[in-house]
């Protein structure tokens, strides 16, 4: 794959993200690359004060710095920015970053030399990942602590993640036969300004939103039929009289999700007229989640492709500008969005989960076990979804609007991006182990409708679970259940088990 800083896609970055597909700057946009350089050489013959290229940072903006030191000003803000704490960035989350902040850099508009962005480049496709911590921004001149974790590594410094285990910087570059970089004028700045850090989370988070959602009605359809639910709340007339697509879209999920089950028909008759909102309202709840994750996504498809170095370099008109591309308010407020919908997703999922608990409801064994009683069943994992679920609550307040000022009052409002991206993350994981409780759960409660067996598409589900997870008949450990669970689901085996039943 080829980036040019206009045109990646979010579906090529999850390619090189989770598959590894190999990446290379389009020969296109060299020239633009070259030209912007040659803007920042031609200031420097000249003489001419310019942000962060002669002069210091921040609220340091003022300080002229002598030619002669031009090149240590680039080192030392690297250093000096290199604050994170808190645990590493996972190695996917880190590939993320390191793609976005090489497409911004070939976009053309940073004043680096190719070489900056070949290193990057080098990086990503030989796999050797900078340790980078997750806490220390604000997003405010961008993503600065993380980002100047990343940069260590590119000039020999700090330690990388590689396939010998997490090793000093110089042998991981010596392992992909890359050079320290001696970085020059702005190439420093242009590496730590920017919203790579929170874009590329936010790619991965939605992502794996994505696939909850859908992957949300197959297990959620796998729960209503096994807890006798009608899919009448399902029929597409209610649905159309409303008009939002992903609703409709939901509805047509767990239509055909339910299709063609004996156990659907063996009630037909039955005297329930309504389920629980948690039954009932999928197609609402879920399908908005789906509406706000492609808002989402139309966010996020702008920013991977957007320059948001600063001074922003202009080769036609031979200008350097000043700017604030940097400030991470789109994306910060989208990663709060997406924690929002998707703890939506694990209230809903926990809420069916508690349903098949109790057997006054769902005329299923007290917690989904024989001889209850000796036995426990689920009753605990249903408590470990509750945890999850309203940890969720507390994760999806929103961190952008908060503010507090940094770099002595100089950036006097800042956005939070990065720790709406982390928290974000958190509530896409603790989903996916509630749903994976859901998950387990319904396949227990459709083998106690036996001898009525399950629709086709809940059977594929069923038998992909089983190959893996076997039948609960007495109490064991189930920790290691739900965490394969969890995986079918990140994994998108699920989903892709009846895709071509359910599309």
């Amino acid at each position: 794959m080829k980036i040019d800083g206009s045109s990646l896609t979010l579906q090529q970055a999850v390619q090189v993200i989770y598959q590894r597909e190999h990446v290379e700057i389009d020969e296109a946009v060299l020239p633009q690359i070259r030209a912007s350089r040659k803007v920042i050489s031609d200031c420097l013959a000249e003489g001419k004060p310019v942000y962060g290229i002669n002069t210091g940072f921040g609220k340091l903006a003022d300080v002229r710095i002598s030619d002669d030191h031009l090149d240590d000003l680039q080192r030392n803000l690297v250093l000096s920015h290199a604050c994170g704490v808190g645990q590493p960035l996972f190695p996917e989350a880190v590939r993320a970053v390191l793609l976005c902040k090489a497409n911004t850099l070939a976009k053309g508009h940073s004043g680096v030399r190719e070489q900056v962005i070949r290193n990057l480049l080098s990086l990503l496709n030989h796999n050797i990942l900078p340790i980078i911590p997750e806490q220390g921004s604000v997003g405010a001149s961008g993503d600065l602590a993380p980002l100047a974790h990343m940069s260590l590594l590119l000039i020999g410094e700090g330690e990388a993640l590689t396939a010998e285990g997490v090793v000093p910087a110089v042998k991981a570059l010596n392992m992909a036969g890359i050079e320290p970089l001696k970085l020059q004028a702005k190439e420093g700045l242009a590496l730590l300004n920017g919203t790579h850090f929170m874009t590329g989370l936010g790619v991965i988070n939605w992502h794996l939103g994505s696939l909850l959602a859908e992957t949300a009605d197959i297990i959620g359809a796998m729960a209503a039929e096994a807890l006798l639910c009608t899919p009448v709340a399902f029929d597409d007339r209610i649905h159309k009289a409303r008009g939002y697509r992903g609703q409709r879209l939901s509805a047509g999920r767990l239509r055909k999700m339910m299709a063609g089950s004996p156990i659907r028909e063996s009630h037909l008759g039955c005297s329930r007229v309504q389920d629980p909102y948690s039954v009932r309202c999928m197609p609402q709840v879920h399908g908005a989640v789906c509406d706000t994750l492609e808002h989402i996504a139309g966010i996020l498809s702008v920013e991977i492709n957007a320059a948001t170095d600063n001074p922003l370099i202009f080769i036609e008109e031979k200008e350097i500008l000043s700017g604030g591309n940097f400030h991470g308010h789109p994306v910060s407020t989208v990663m709060d969005m997406l924690g929002i919908v998707v703890s939506h997703l694990s209230a809903m999922s926990e809420r069916r989960v508690a349903f098949m608990m109790d057997s006054a409801m769902s005329e299923l064994p007290p917690f989904l076990v024989r001889d209850s009683g000796i036995n426990s069943g689920f009753m605990i994992a249903q408590v470990s979804a509750a945890a999850l679920a309203s940890e969720n609550k507390v994760l999806a307040h929103p961190a952008s609007v908060d503010s507090i000022p940094t770099s002595a009052n100089k950036e006097d409002f800042v956005t939070m991006g990065a720790s709406a991206a982390v928290k974000g993350n958190r509530i896409v994981m603790n989903t996916a182990h509630v749903l994976a409780v859901e998950l387990i759960c319904a396949c227990q409660a459709l083998e106690f409708r036996a001898p009525l067996k399950p629709g086709p598409a809940s059977r594929r589900v069923l038998d992909l679970v089983r190959s893996v997870i076997p039948t609960l008949k007495k109490d064991r450990r189930i920790d290691g259940d739900i965490k394969t669970a969890a995986e079918l689901i990140i994994s998108g085996q699920v989903l892709e088990a009846v895709e071509d039943l359910i599309a």
